[in-house]
C-alpha cells in the first residue's frame, strides 16, 4: 500500500485547551514592531530567482508555503493554468523527492506554470512584501502545528513574521487538522484587521500527502480562508 494512503496518523495531542491566553499580546506585539533580521544568503539567492520568473509571467501569482514534497503546487498549478504557482520550502530533500513519481501521481507531466524553491519562508515572506508584490491566492497547508502551549511563538501566527503573512495574498488559506491551530490564526487575523471563514476540508482528492494520512485515519481537516 502506499504510505500516504496508510490511516496510521495520530491524532494531535497538547496541553493546551483553547487559544493561547498569550496570543493577542504576542500578535500586537510583532504588528507593532516589525522583524528586522538579517536575510540568509541562500534566500536572498532564491528570491532573485522566483523574481526573474515573476517578472515575465503576466498572469496571477499563487504561493504555496511549506510545500513539502511539491504535490499542492503541482495540483494548485493544474487547476489553475493561468497562474504561476510558487512553492516554497526549507528543506532541499523534501524538495527533490520523488519527482518523477509525483508528477505521474498528479497528472502533470505537460504542466510548466510552476516553480518549487528552497528558502527560508521568515525570510522570503519580508521580501515579498517589501517589493509589494500581488499575490493572488497564498496557501499554508498543513503547517506544523507545534502543540505545546510554550511553542506557540513557532506557530505561523504567533511568530515575528506575522503581519507579512496577513499582508501576502488577496486570499489566505490554511489547512489543518489541529482545528485550534486555525482558531488562533483567525484572531490574529482579525487583529490585523482581515476576516475569514472556518469550514470542514470535503475535497476527494488531497492535495497534500498529509491530508490523504489524515483522511485515511479519519480526522476531520479544517480549512481557514481569510479574505
Amino acid at each position: 500500500m502506499n504510505n500516504d494512503m496508510q490511516g496510521d496518523s495520530k491524532a494531535i495531542v497538547s496541553n493546551q485547551m483553547g487559544v493561547h491566553d498569550k496570543l493577542e499580546e504576542i500578535v500586537k506585539k510583532h504588528l507593532a514592531h516589525r522583524s528586522r533580521k538579517p536575510y540568509q544568503e541562500h534566500t536572498l539567492a532564491a528570491f532573485e530567482q522566483v523574481a526573474n520568473r515573476v517578472a515575465q509571467h503576466q498572469g496571477d501569482i499563487i504561493l504555496d508555503s511549506c510545500c513539502g514534497v511539491g504535490q499542492s503546487t503541482r495540483l494548485l498549478a493544474k487547476r489553475n493554468p493561468d497562474a504561476l504557482v510558487i512553492g516554497v520550502d526549507k528543506s532541499a530533500h523534501r524538495l527533490g523527492k520523488n519527482d518523477q513519481e509525483l508528477t505521474e501521481k498528479t497528472e502533470t507531466s505537460d504542466i510548466d506554470n510552476f516553480m518549487l524553491v528552497r528558502a527560508d519562508l521568515n525570510d522570503l515572506y519580508r521580501l515579498i512584501e517589501q517589493q509589494d508584490w500581488l499575490i493572488k491566492k497564498h496557501y499554508i497547508l498543513y503547517p506544523n502545528p507545534w502543540p505545546k502551549s510554550k511553542h506557540v511563538q513557532r506557530r505561523w501566527h504567533g511568530s515575528a513574521v506575522f503581519p507579512e503573512i496577513i499582508s501576502i495574498g488577496e486570499t489566505i488559506t490554511l489547512r489543518s487538522n489541529w482545528k485550534l491551530y486555525l482558531e488562533e490564526f483567525l484572531l490574529a487575523a482579525e487583529l490585523a484587521g482581515r476576516k475569514g471563514t472556518l469550514t470542514a476540508v470535503k475535497d476527494q482528492l488531497p492535495l497534500t500527502p498529509f491530508e490523504a494520512k489524515y483522511q485515511a485515519s479519519g480526522q476531520q481537516c479544517w480549512q481557514l480562508e481569510i479574505v
